[in-house]
Parts: C-alpha cells; sequence; structure tokens
C-alpha cells in the first residue's frame, strides 16, 4: 500500500541543475523524517539530506552551498533541488521517508526504487 514515487533525475552538465521529487502515499503513522541517499558505482550508500517534522535540516559536506532539501507536509513531498551539479554527484539517488507508530515507538522505513542523476564533464 505505501508508495514513494520518484521523479526528477536525468542527465545534465556539470554546472548545472535538477529537482528530484519524491510523494509518498499509503503511510498511516506519523512521518518523522524524509530525506535522500545516494548511491556510486563501487561505492556505499550516503545521506545526501535529511529533513525532519519539525524542519530541521542536515546535509552532507560535499553538497552544502548547493543542494538545498525540503518538504511538503501536507503533501507528504519532500524535494531535493540540486545546483552547481560536479561529476561526483553521478549516483543513483533514493527517497528515504521514516514513521514511527505512537505509543509502542516503533520505527518504519520506506524506500523508492530510485532516480539516475549522471553530471558529464
Amino acid at each position: 500500500q505505501v508508495q514513494l514515487v520518484e521523479s526528477g533525475g536525468g542527465l545534465v552538465q556539470a554546472g548545472g541543475s535538477l529537482r528530484l521529487s519524491c510523494a509518498a502515499s499509503g503511510i498511516i503513522f506519523s512521518i518523522n523524517t524524509m530525506g535522500w541517499y545516494r548511491q556510486a558505482p563501487g561505492k556505499q550508500r550516503e545521506l545526501v539530506a535529511a529533513v525532519t517534522s519539525g524542519g530541521n535540516t542536515n546535509l552532507v559536506d560535499s553538497v552544502k552551498g548547493r543542494f538545498t532539501i525540503s518538504r511538503d507536509s501536507t503533501k507528504n513531498t519532500v524535494y531535493l533541488q540540486m545546483s552547481d551539479l560536479k561529476p561526483e554527484d553521478t549516483a543513483v539517488y533514493y527517497c528515504n521517508v521514516k514513521a514511527r507508530r505512537p505509543l509502542i515507538s516503533q520505527e518504519y522505513t520506506y524506500w523508492g526504487q530510485g532516480t539516475q542523476v549522471t553530471v558529464s564533464s
């Protein structure tokens, strides 16, 4: 029933911009965090950016000043605005949502299918 629909990936030249979006549906518990991970060939998956239900954000150092994460709580949608893209940003980007069931504090984690971002030199 839970679905995370991602969009916005593609091929751009260095210095270009892309905007990723992820719309979550079917989640019946409270969402605590929405964010983006990425995985490049031969490397481990890393957290790129996340935003909490309270509006707090964090970004990996390599994208600070270039990427911006935002959230529309009403629509359960998270966005990642990527500017001044570099070849090192090339990876598959995965939407991630963490939710908690009230009272028993059970945490649930959901993943999107991933969207390819390729930045040419």
